[in-house]
């Protein structure tokens, strides 16, 4: 990484730019998601309430690609960088959001921090709108794998980092000193992702559009009809389809499971909610980490749909384990071990997904609203099922939903998309 200025047309400023980018999103995952949603079950808030506040700040991400995709496929040139331009303006915004936190004071209910949380989604949502794009843009096929790998590594770190800080700063301290440290952790972060551009002659702070030749079409946005017949000819396609429904059934089981089941250590079984988000820290970090580096490896050698199938059927067995680890009454016993098993392996299928997504949605003008629709396919199926989960685990026993959901991730492998169906990374 020693060209200077820093700039995505260099592979050590890719990895590094991507990494950050997604580790600024875990620790807010981590504070939002795990450390605050424990830490409320813990003063005996109701299952269903949990699953209405991480409903609430998911909203924004199922938003997604009808709020921020066409701003940035059809994004002006600017002496910022097109892309570069909104993720920096969105990522002060994002600030700002996490900055109210500080208002609510230490009797803050769950409710007025889910609406500031809803604000920072907002504005998050565009800055990964934008960095999404600038991955399709900027990185080669042969790359895809590994940048997939530091990505979701970047985001279980930091989740990982905010859910075990939160937790301790949310039980020892309180509500007030933890959105303190939330802000004075981020805002470095935010500050390392700004400096880096997309090209090296891109200005570090300019507000003005880039000049270009009025007769030129490169870099002109397309019309709006235009623009909506790229979009839907990216969806004509069966495998498209297929995809698009996977991405939904992929983040719903999980939600359906998780959420009731770690709500029940800490209200049935006696969990310490501290402890608890710990583990789930830990776990997030192994299975993020370790494992992800491998998996994007293997997906730029031989392609993601291989990886992609073989990590749906390690679902499978992973759920049907831990269903029957249930079933037999060592839900208790066995909880890091079943908390394992739904959390670390999902985690790597991410890994393979990704890129499976990208080269699904990487060509034609819309390339930006068609990866972000996927993504928000996945961030409906985690809000649809956190809303429905506390419901679901009053009516069926939890044995049953970690065996349904198995059932759901074989459904999902044996409809993934068969190798040679999409472009080979390693054939670019």
């Amino acid at each position: 990484m020693s060209q200077w200025p820093p700039s995505l047309r260099t592979s050590g400023w890719r990895f590094g730019f991507f990494t950050l980018a997604y580790l600024y999103q875990g620790v807010v995952a981590g504070f939002a998601l795990t450390a605050l949603a424990n830490h409320f079950a813990a003063r005996g808030v109701w299952a269903a309430d949990v699953g209405g506040h991480l409903a609430i700040v998911g909203l924004p991400w199922v938003l997604q690609p009808l709020l921020w995709g066409p701003v940035i496929d059809r994004a002006t040139p600017r002496r910022m960088g097109p892309r570069r331009f909104w993720l920096v303006v969105s990522l002060a915004c994002a600030q700002l959001s996490l900055a109210g936190l500080l208002l609510l004071g230490a009797n803050a209910s769950l409710m007025a921090v889910s609406v500031a949380l809803l604000l920072h989604s907002f504005a998050a949502s565009l800055a990964d709108t934008a960095t999404d794009r600038m991955i399709a843009g900027s990185v080669p096929a042969s790359e895809l794998g590994r940048i997939s790998a530091t990505t979701r590594a970047g985001f279980v770190i930091g989740s990982a980092a905010g859910t075990a800080i939160f937790a301790w700063i949310l039980q020892t301290k309180g509500f007030p000193s933890a959105a303190l440290a939330l802000l004075g952790l981020t805002t470095p972060i935010a500050a390392a992702v700004f400096l880096v551009r997309e090209a090296p002659d891109d200005h570090l702070v300019s507000l003005q559009w880039r000049a270009r030749s009025p007769s030129s079409a490169q870099g002109r946005a397309p019309g709006t009809l235009s623009f909506a017949r790229n979009l839907l000819g990216g969806f004509r396609a069966r495998e498209a389809l297929v995809l698009l429904t996977m991405c939904f059934a992929i983040d719903l089981g999980l939600a359906l499971f998780q959420v009731p089941f770690a709500v029940a250590l800490v209200q049935v079984h006696g969990w310490d909610a501290g402890a608890l988000s710990r583990l789930q820290a830990l776990l997030a970090l192994l299975g993020g980490t370790l494992g992800a580096v491998g998996i994007g490896t293997y997906v730029d050698r031989t392609g993601p749909e291989q990886a992609l199938r073989i990590l749906l059927l390690a679902c499978v067995g992973a759920f049907g384990l831990a269903g029957l680890l249930i079933a037999a009454g060592l839900e208790a016993a066995a909880g890091p071990f079943i908390l394992g098993l739904a959390s670390v392996v999902p985690a790597l299928l991410y890994v393979a997904l990704l890129p499976t997504v990208l080269l699904a949605s990487r060509d034609g003008r819309a390339s930006a609203t068609q990866f972000q629709i996927y993504m928000a396919a996945m961030n409906l199926g985690d809000v649809v099922g956190s809303a429905l989960a506390g419901a679901l685990a009053s009516a069926i026993a939890p044995a049953l939903v970690a065996l349904g959901v198995a059932c759901l991730f074989l459904a999902c492998a044996r409809a993934s998309p068969a190798p040679g169906a999409l472009p080979n990374p390693a054939a670019r």
